[in-house]
C-alpha cells in the first residue's frame, strides 16, 4: 500500500527542515556561536524557524499516514495536508519578518491557525475513525 499523501507533505517537510537547518548553521558560522543564541534576532529567527517545523510535521505526517491507512477521504487529505504545508511556510516568512514587540508577523498568525486548524482536523479525524470504525 502506498501513502502518496504522507509521502508528499513528509518529503516537503524533510525539503524546509534542511533549508531551515542550513540557515540556522548559516547564522551560528557568522556569529562563531555553537550553543545559545547570543541573543542575535537572526540566529533566534533561523533556529525558532526549524524548531519549530522539527515539532509539529512528525505528529501531521503520523496522523496523515494513519488516515491514509485507514483509507480515508484522500482528495480531503491532500486538501489538509496542502493548508498545513502553505502554514508551513507562512510560519518561516513570519519568523524572518521583523516586527514590534508583541505582535505577531500576519505570515506567522498564519503558520500558527493552519498549523492548529491542521492539527484540530487530523486529531480529530483519527479519533472519529477509532470510535466508529475500530470499537
Amino acid at each position: 500500500m502506498t501513502l502518496p499523501v504522507t509521502a508528499f507533505v513528509a518529503a516537503i517537510c524533510a525539503l524546509l527542515l534542511l533549508v531551515t537547518a542550513i540557515d540556522t548553521v548559516r547564522q551560528r558560522l557568522r556569529l562563531k556561536a555553537a550553543f545559545g543564541d547570543h541573543g542575535d534576532a537572526k540566529l533566534i529567527s533561523a533556529s525558532r524557524a526549524h524548531g519549530n517545523l522539527a515539532e509539529y510535521a512528525p505528529i501531521t505526517i503520523i496522523l496523515l499516514g494513519l488516515l491514509e491507512t485507514a483509507r480515508a477521504n484522500h482528495m480531503a487529505l491532500m486538501v489538509i495536508g496542502a493548508i498545513f504545508l502553505i502554514g508551513r511556510v507562512a510560519h518561516v516568512i513570519g519568523l524572518y519578518t521583523p516586527s514590534e514587540p508583541g505582535k505577531a508577523p500576519l505570515g506567522r498568525q498564519i503558520g500558527v491557525a493552519a498549523t492548529f486548524g491542521t492539527l484540530l482536523a487530523l486529531g480529530g479525524w483519527t479519533l472519529w475513525i477509532l470510535v466508529t470504525q475500530n470499537l
